[in-house]
């Protein structure tokens, strides 16, 4: 294969009419120059400059090769300029994966801005209620809550979310509103099929922190959580950033206020970085750190 500085000491000698003079161009040696040209005759097989004591001339083939030569050099600066500007602006697919209620809540109404701040870069919002690997799933960040257990990556918080305890008012009126933590074994109770450390509620339980809680229905998704408490299925204990909308129009109300725990969940963009984060998802990662710290999310 033909290299890149061999073309460039062809075509600094036939501009320049001398080996030394190219050499001078190019920071080499006149002998260096004169190896490099018989190193690349050699490598096509054929003569490429007629070489005289007065003058150097090209020969068929090295008049073919260095219209070929230069057209190659254009193209490959052209390419260099190109992707300086694509690093100058992010440009590109970012793939975004996180549960349904992270999509809906908190990702989806930013993306109009990013999108006005960034036009260049397109967006695939993927939704998955369990931890998935970035690399097999090619999810550019992944947004994640609670504590990482992944050591290879990379993560930038972006606050954290306190948890409460909740129900409609229509299952409140129908079973009453429990005052104490022990009232809740008479009541019909919402969680998680998987991971079961979620179904431990931020209540004490015999002065040990969190009453670990056997759900009636279970879900893998918040989101589904969300719809059964409000259509008066249960109690439920679910993350501020997803229900706060849901308590102002008092479709839910807080229970045990009381005595619930300040527990807090921390949320994470997290991604794999392997030398520079490419523009593209370094300008989403700083974008979510910029608008969620303390804005959207309880610090």
């Amino acid at each position: 294969m033909l290299s890149v500085d061999a073309l460039v000491g062809f075509i600094a000698v036939i501009e320049t009419g001398s080996f030394t003079a190219a050499a001078e161009r190019i920071g080499q040696t006149p002998s260096g120059v004169s190896r490099t040209i018989s190193r690349l005759e050699k490598q096509l097989g054929t003569a490429l400059i007629t070489r005289t004591t007065r003058r150097l001339d090209l020969t068929e083939e090295g008049k073919w090769l260095l219209l070929r030569a230069r057209e190659i050099l254009t193209e490959l600066q052209r390419t260099e300029e190109q992707l300086r500007t694509r690093l100058a602006q992010p440009t590109g697919l970012v793939r975004v994966n996180a549960a349904t209620p992270v999509l809906d809540y908190l990702v989806a109404p930013l993306m109009t801005e990013f999108l006005d701040r960034y036009p260049l870069v397109r967006l695939e919002l993927i939704s998955g209620e369990t931890v998935i690997d970035l690399i097999e799933e090619r999810a550019d960040i992944a947004i994640r809550i609670g504590p990482l257990a992944d050591s290879t990556l990379n993560a930038r918080r972006l606050g954290t979310s306190r948890l409460s305890l909740l129900a409609s008012p229509t299952y409140l009126k129908r079973h009453g509103i429990p005052r104490e933590v022990a009232d809740l074994r008479e009541h019909r109770l919402l969680g998680f099929t998987a991971p079961t450390s979620l179904n431990t509620w931020p209540l004490a339980q015999n002065d040990i922190d969190g009453l670990p809680v056997e759900p009636v229905i279970g879900t893998s998704s918040g989101g589904t959580l969300l719809h059964l408490a409000v259509a008066g299925a249960g109690v439920v204990c679910l993350a501020d950033f997803m229900t706060r909308s849901e308590i102002a129009a008092g479709r839910l109300l807080p229970i045990l206020e009381t005595v619930t725990l300040p527990w807090s969940q921390p949320v994470w963009a997290v991604f794999y970085k392997q030398g520079a984060l490419a523009p593209r998802v370094s300008a989403l990662v700083e974008f979510l750190v910029e608008r969620l710290t303390g804005k959207l999310l309880d610090d």
